[in-house]
Parts: C-alpha cells; sequence; structure tokens
C-alpha cells in the first residue's frame, strides 16, 4: 500500500489526484469524503495497488487514517478488525456539528459526579496540540446537528491511558500555572488541565468536576475580580495579578506612539485592520468586548483559546492587533500597550481541599522558588498569597 500526506485540498496545491489519473487502472476512486476533520481524502488503486493520499492537516491526517487507512492494512495482513478500546462518557456542554459530513471531536476524560466526563478540548484540522492533550475522541453522526448537553457517549481511547490524574484543573490557562503544575510533577503527582475559560471552569467547579478552576472575570457591579465567585462548597484562593493590554508588531505606524485607547480607536477606524479575537467565555474576551461594546471589527471570528496564541497570529502577520498579556508580548517581540491589571486566582472545591494533590498545590503557591519564578514572567503575586 502506498501511503501519502498531503497535495489534496482546495485550489492550486490539489495536486495528487492529477498524477493518481495518470497511473495504472482503475486510478482514483474517492476524491473528498464526508468527513470532518478530513474531507479532502483521496484514494486509488493502481495495477491491483492501493493509495492513500492523507490531507496535510496533522488531525486530518489521523483521523482519515484511522477511519480508511488502517482497517485496510489490516484486512490485507490478514488480522481482524481492531476492537479499539472505549468507554462511555457524558458530554457535560452542546458540541454543535455540522450536517451532512461525519464528525470526530477530541475529548479529555475528567472524573465526575456519576462517572467520566468528556469535555471537547479542541476542533479543526490544525489542531495537534489538542491531539496530543486528548484522550480519546466521540463521533458526531452525519445526520445529526450535534450533541445536546447531558447525552452519554462512547468515546474512542487513544493510545493507553496513563493513570487516573491526582489533580484536575479546568479553566483559564496562564504561562505562570505552568510553573505550579510543574512543580506538582517534581513531587510524583499527576495533573489533567482543560483550558475551557474562566466561564467554563467556573461551570466545571458547580459540577463538581474538578479540583480547582483558575479564573480571572471583572464583576461590573463592584469592580473586584473573582469574588463574586465564591459560593457554598466553593473557596477562592489568591493567585496573582497580571497585565491585559493592547499588542501589535513594532514599528506599525498606526499604533506607534498612542495609549492603548488611542490605539484602540485607531484600528477600529481602519477597516483592513484585522484583529485576533479570544474565545467566548474566557476573562480576557469579557473585556475585549467591553472595550468593543456593540462594534465588530474584522477578524471578531478568529477566536483562539490562548494568548500566546493570539500574539503568534500578529507575530506571523495573521492578524495585526489583539489583546493580551504583557509577558507573551515580549516573548514575541511584539509592542505592548497596558490596558489594565487582572487578577488571576483560583477556585477550589472544599470537599476536594483535603486531596494531598490539592494540598501540594496550593502549597507550592508559597514556595519561594515558585513565587521567583511566577514573578520572572513578569507577574504580580499579592504579599498575603505567602500566608
Amino acid at each position: 500500500m502506498v501511503v501519502l500526506s498531503g497535495g489534496t485540498s482546495k485550489g492550486v496545491g490539489d495536486l495528487s489526484y492529477r498524477i493518481l489519473s495518470r497511473l495504472g487502472p482503475p486510478g482514483v476512486l474517492v476524491h473528498g469524503v464526508a468527513l470532518k476533520p478530513g474531507r479532502p481524502l483521496c484514494l486509488a488503486v493502481s495495477d491491483g495497488k492501493p493509495i492513500a493520499v492523507l490531507p496535510g492537516f496533522p488531525t486530518s491526517a489521523i483521523f482519515t487514517f484511522h477511519a480508511f487507512v488502517a482497517p485496510i492494512i489490516r484486512a490485507r495482513a490478514g488480522l481482524l478488525a481492531e476492537a479499539a478500546q472505549s468507554v462511555k462518557a457524558t458530554v457535560p456542554v452542546r458540541i454543535a456539528s455540522e450536517m451532512g459530513r461525519q464528525e470526530f471531536v477530541l475529548v479529555a476524560l475528567v472524573p465526575g459526579e456519576h462517572g467520566p466526563v468528556a469535555f471537547p478540548i479542541g476542533k479543526g484540522s490544525g489542531a495537534v496540540t489538542s491531539f496530543s492533550q486528548a484522550d480519546g475522541f466521540v463521533a458526531i453522526d452525519a445526520l445529526s446537528a450535534g450533541l445536546d448537553v447531558g447525552i452519554t457517549k462512547e468515546v474512542i481511547l487513544i493510545g493507553v491511558r496513563a493513570k487516573a490524574p491526582d489533580i484536575v484543573i479546568m479553566g483559564s490557562h496562564c504561562v505562570a500555572l505552568d510553573v505550579v503544575i510543574r512543580r506538582l510533577a517534581e513531587q510524583g503527582f499527576a495533573t489533567r488541565t482543560v483550558a475551557i475559560g474562566s466561564m467554563g471552569g467556573v461551570a466545571a467547579a458547580e459540577r463538581g468536576e474538578c479540583d480547582i478552576a483558575p479564573v480571572h472575570l471583572l464583576d461590573a457591579a463592584s469592580g473586584q475580580y473573582n469574588r463574586h465567585l465564591i459560593r457554598q462548597g466553593i473557596s477562592l484562593h489568591p493567585g496573582w495579578e497580571r497585565m491585559q493590554g493592547f499588542i501589535f508588531r513594532t514599528g506599525d505606524a498606526r499604533f506607534s506612539g498612542k495609549t492603548a485607547q488611542e490605539a484602540l480607536r485607531s484600528a477600529l477606524a481602519d477597516s483592513p485592520c484585522l484583529m485576533v479575537n479570544r474565545n467566548a467565555g474566557s476573562g480576557t474576551r469579557i473585556l475585549i468586548d467591553q472595550l468593543l461594546e456593540s462594534q465588530r471589527p474584522q477578524g471578531y471570528a478568529n477566536q483562539p483559546k490562548s494568548h500566546n496564541a493570539v500574539a503568534a497570529a500578529i507575530a506571523q502577520g495573521r492578524a495585526d492587533w489583539g489583546i493580551a498579556i504583557a509577558n507573551v508580548a515580549k516573548l514575541y517581540g511584539l509592542t505592548f500597550l497596558p490596558i489594565a491589571p487582572e487578577h488571576y486566582d483560583f477556585l477550589v472545591l472544599d470537599r476536594h481541599r483535603t486531596r494531598p494533590a490539592v494540598q501540594a498545590f496550593l502549597a507550592a503557591l508559597a514556595e519561594p522558588s515558585v513565587r521567583q519564578r511566577i514573578t520572572a514572567l513578569g507577574m504580580k503575586l499579592p504579599e498575603d498569597a505567602a500566608q
């Protein structure tokens, strides 16, 4: 069997099928399938030799190999059809899907009150990082418009699952959080992190699906961060303060020499000026929508899930401006104009507080070496955090 990757897509890059059509009969059998991700798959046979051209994007390539190529290899090798390991899990949020194509959605498994819970962690043909973080995937039927909240679904596991995590952290991600997680790993604790935004973390904490939920949500009524999220059974532990601001490529004449507010007005007045947004439910997205009010500039629909992704899009010229935290602007060589500080804190489920890994997490926040590394990333730690 001949397996290729790339050269099958839309536009001028769609070259492979032309070559395959010149080879021996019968030639191209399939060029495009009702699968997402993975639509551009091309299948051919030449003089009895099967040929598969997988899409070039990593996730598309993996899923089309799983669905079309691996079964053929096993059959030609005289092996039985693979019985993939799977588990039943509850879907906690609605997952929308486009009708007409079967869709594979990557999920992370976390323990819930009534069994495993499957959180969607990434969609798109190029989401290779999400694939590396996934425990498995669910399939949505081509005739379905999505999966409803609370439905039980079979999750096909990816590889051999490691042991269950000692601590589950769900909510907003921060580069400084990685410092704390690294400290837990040094102590032998396995951590499962699911970046679903502050609002997603609050919902997960309320459903009891995590131990800790990192959040940075401003209460418009009081002007305070996160304290309005405290409720029965959920307490708030202080984290750190970080500065959010307007970022752009150094030397961009549209923004240079301006304040953040002036730069924002300049960006909104220039219709070709392309922004990169943040995902709904994140604290940064709430700040962005407050600043934009009802305006929706070009690029508003581009909604990556991290500050790093925002900075990368601008540095690579895929966008002109965005709002992110100061340290990612420095990391990508961008200019940063401060808007306002925010507090990045941790919701803690009180009934989970006695778990060793949770205690280790809270203790790590007070360790001088951890605090020093967090400060080196540009975060400001409150004096009482070590108490």
